[in-house]
């Protein structure tokens, strides 16, 4: 094959209808894929990460294989590895000297702007195409948010709604009359909580040799790497849907803010990391979703609500980090500068909900949306924990975190550092709020009803210590200002009672140690 077009595949990009893929004569074309030791340690990411994402490309490039494509796979472990996507581009040039690169756009922004080089470094042709696996482009991203004083995700929702028809009647109306049943989805743990587990795949020998590697070269990375049962091929990610939508989708809605110890994935789908690698369609999930409330299968407020989290959320956050990089990076509104406490690493705590929460982060480089925003993201917010360390940890311990969804929830939804472009109002709660969405205050070393002193639960002394401290910026916010009212009700000898607890915790917290999350500054 001689001048072949090159098409460079990402680690996120494992989709067989690609935009780089499509219209690509197999005779014709080298696919190049490359794990690179720059991705792979920039954050430490947890050991199951490496693994699923090495392995899901490892298993792509053999079905690629299977179809005829000839494949150009670069191991982490090849002697002439760059290190770099970069590096390895201009070494397969070499090899293959290609008319042309052919390339779909990247899901982060630092990789884009290696991609945006390219041009100028390389003698072929570089054609860079648009990621259409998202229903909303960049620019029309920028078109809708144009002119807005406040980038409302719900009135985002709604477009994406009638631009795809999901939930939409005839007439242009959502189904049921309402776009949100939100509050249908509220619903408190109870004692006849018994969620079905989610189905977990045995490791293959492609699996198992990634496993191998990652114990050799990252066994100081954070994380349990055994036992990994997540999906790495696009069959496997289907028969987890097809669980999902056979087992928990019924009970989704009412459960999915809710808490259990101990039950980690309650009646979540679990989709994530297979949609997010690209091995699954998030619009044809959102399909069946919807097909199976036409079909009587699933209540309305559980499929709006599991539609609504991709077509509306995931689309909303991809083009909010779009708009707002690189400067989104560095926002802290709040001037929150405390270090990241140690047990976010360890889990060593005596606040049973965030040691739960990082258990089953270390386990399965997994913790539900609730857990993180409620428990673990919320301890954050409150405690002036430092923007950038927290962006780090969720980028390194979760399995589906690829930094344009991790730093818009991290960076604008948990900690309001962008000052409220994208959240309304910080979500800032006591432990009033994890007591009634959680089973975790039953049994905590700590006492959810006691406020102040000795044996108070920390969230307590700490909400009303974030809220006195910003009170300059927030007294003013429509959602929160009344919040003050009570504060001023207090009294000055209640209030110095909230604030001295709160500042002998948070004087009690030990910091993490240097290097567990970042390895290249």
């Amino acid at each position: 094959m001689s001048n072949p077009v090159l098409v460079p595949v990402l680690g996120d990009q494992l989709t067989r209808t690609l935009s780089s893929l499509r219209g690509c004569a197999k005779e014709d074309t080298v696919i190049l894929m490359m794990e690179v030791w720059d991705e792979a340690t920039y954050v430490k990411h947890h050991k199951q990460k490496i693994v699923l994402i090495f392995s899901a490309m490892r298993h792509f490039a053999a079905e690629l294989r299977d179809a005829g494509w000839r494949v150009d796979y670069v191991k982490l472990t090849d002697e002439d590895n760059s290190g770099s996507f970069t590096g390895e581009v201009a070494r397969a040039i070499e090899r293959h000297t290609p008319r042309k690169l052919r390339v779909t756009e990247a899901g982060e922004w630092r990789v884009q702007q290696q991609i945006e080089e390219w041009p100028d470094k390389f003698a072929c042709e570089v054609e860079l195409l648009p990621d259409d696996r998202f229903l909303c482009s960049h620019a029309e991203f920028r078109d809708w948010a144009d002119g807005r004083k406040h980038l409302t995700m719900e009135h985002f929702y709604r477009e994406m709604r009638r631009k795809t028809g999901l939930l939409m009647r005839d007439d242009g109306k959502p189904v049921g009359g309402e776009w949100n049943y939100d509050a249908e989805n509220r619903q408190s743990p109870d004692s006849g909580i018994n969620p079905p587990p989610a189905p977990k795949f045995e490791p293959d020998d492609i699996t198992g040799e990634v496993i191998t590697l990652v114990k050799d070269h990252f066994g100081d990375h954070f994380g349990d790497l055994e036992p990994f049962g997540w999906p790495v091929t696009s069959d496997q990610a289907q028969e987890a849907a097809d669980a999902f939508f056979a087992q928990r989708l019924g009970k989704f809605g009412p459960y999915q803010d809710a808490m259990v110890h101990g039950s980690d994935d309650l009646y979540h789908s679990m989709l994530s990391t297979s949609i997010n690698l690209g091995l699954i369609d998030p619009l044809e999930l959102c399909r069946r979703a919807e097909q199976a409330y036409s079909d009587g299968k699933a209540p309305l407020n559980s499929v709006e609500g599991f539609i609504r989290q991709i077509i509306g959320w995931r689309e909303y956050v991809r083009g909010f980090y779009w708009l707002k990089m690189p400067g989104l990076a560095d926002d802290n509104a709040l001037n929150a500068a405390r270090p990241l406490p140690e047990f976010f690493w360890t889990g060593k705590t005596d606040m049973r909900c965030l040691a739960d929460c990082v258990r089953t982060t270390r386990e399965d480089a997994h913790a539900h949306h609730i857990q993180r925003l409620m428990v673990l993201g919320n301890f954050c917010l409150i405690a002036g924990i430092d923007p950038k360390a927290v962006q780090d940890w969720y980028l390194a311990v979760y399995a589906d975190a690829f930094e344009w969804v991790e730093l818009p929830n991290v960076a604008a939804m948990v900690l309001y550092a962008d000052g409220g472009n994208l959240a309304t109002k910080p979500y800032a709660a006591s432990g009033n709020y994890i007591n009634k969405m959680s089973d975790y205050c039953k049994k905590c070393s700590y006492k959810v009803a006691q406020k102040t002193g000795d044996g108070a639960c920390p969230f307590n002394p700490l909400y009303w210590h974030f809220m006195d401290a910003n009170r300059e910026r927030l007294e003013s916010n429509h959602r929160i200002g009344r919040i003050y009212a009570t504060w001023d009700r207090m009294g000055e000898a209640k209030q110095r009672e909230y604030l001295d607890s709160a500042e002998k915790f948070l004087d009690s917290l030990t910091p993490a140690s240097e290097g567990w999350a970042r390895t290249v500054n």
